[in-house]
């Protein structure tokens, strides 16, 4: 059985590549009555239609700046997965404006409409770079977060509930830095930031179960972050390219040297459970210690962060290349 069962779900920047492989996944394993592909690329939708095919499956051009499309949307919706966002750092930054008006009001618009037409769920997936931004992108995702922990209140007497998903970088989707270093191949060189540099590492599946399993856990109000493994940016270069040289260029603005998921200032309201962190609301509508109870988890140390360079979990190398077979990517 699977919370999906006989709803309807929308997915908000479906055709993306967690969208395509969320919505391939949940066609295979559920009965879902009614999956709705909303995005605003007709291109890309008419692409996915050409591979993916259902009865069941609605293709909905649409933009989640536009709160009459989103409503009319939503009709009848009962989940929500929203996964639409402007995602780039550096186009981010040369337009702000453009990322607040897709993240931040995007989101709000989404947590409106969900309301308004009685949507039961709702999953937001969020970022590593929501915590503690040094990025626009990363600035506007933590102000995405903030509006669906609150939207809980906003809803008040109404049924829906809002929760999040936070993880690292996808392996093999079109951001990835992997992509990037196999077309630099050709060059022979790949251009490395630092050295040091560390990045949480997620493949498409993973975060597609974590995100159904957050879906059948929520109570809303949660920020869900799974436990996943580091791994140095040195590694992932001698795996992708081992015969290129490398090339130091230095940091970009906005970029850190390494990625954190919870920090020390959100410790307090964090919870630990088996395969997972729950960032609890610091709200008087939230019972922290009865949540812990129902759910079995454990509090984490004050001093505790959960950052990519402190993780206790490492990828090595032939860990990549194993998930890179998983994922038919071959380098």
């Amino acid at each position: 059985m699977s919370i999906l069962d006989g709803k309807s779900v929308l997915v908000t920047g479906a055709t993306g590549s967690f969208g395509k492989r969320f919505i391939k996944t949940v066609l295979e394993t559920t009965k879902v009555k009614r999956l709705v592909i909303f995005s605003r690329d007709e291109l890309k939708q008419f692409e996915m239609q050409q591979y993916l095919t259902s009865d069941r499956l609605r293709y909905f051009l649409g933009d989640v700046r536009d709160k009459e499309r989103l409503n009319r949307a939503l009709d009848g919706v009962d989940i929500v997965i929203h996964a639409a966002a402007m995602k780039q750092v550096p186009a981010s930054e040369y337009n702000p404006m453009e990322a607040i008006k897709t993240n931040i009001i995007g989101a709000e618009n989404i947590v409106n409409c969900c309301i308004d037409q009685g949507v039961e769920r709702v999953i937001a997936l969020s970022t590593d770079k929501a915590a503690n931004p040094a990025n626009l992108y990363g600035a506007t995702k933590l102000c995405s977060d903030k509006l669906f922990v609150a939207g809980n209140a906003l809803s008040g007497r109404h049924r829906t509930r809002f929760s999040v998903v936070r993880y690292g970088n996808v392996i093999g989707s079109r951001g990835s830095v992997i992509p990037f270093f196999m077309k630099k191949r050709a060059e022979g060189v790949l251009p490395i930031t630092d050295e040091r540099m560390t990045r949480f590492w997620i493949t498409l599946d993973q975060g597609v179960k974590f995100v159904l399993d957050s879906l059948e856990r929520m109570e809303g109000g949660e920020i869900f972050i799974p436990k996943i493994p580091s791994m140095g940016i040195m590694d992932v270069a001698q795996v992708v390219a081992p015969e290129c040289s490398t090339k130091i260029i230095g940091i970009r603005p906005g970029e850190k040297l390494h990625e954190i998921m919870i920090t020390e200032d959100d410790a307090i309201n964090t919870a630990e459970f088996n395969d997972h962190y729950v960032i609890q609301p610091a709200s008087d509508w939230w019972d922290a210690q009865a949540y812990l109870e129902r759910k079995g988890g454990k509090k984490v140390p004050e001093q505790f962060s959960y950052s990519s360079d402190n993780n206790t979990v490492w990828m090595s190398q032939q860990d990549l290349i194993d998930l890179l077979g998983k994922e038919k990517i071959e380098i």
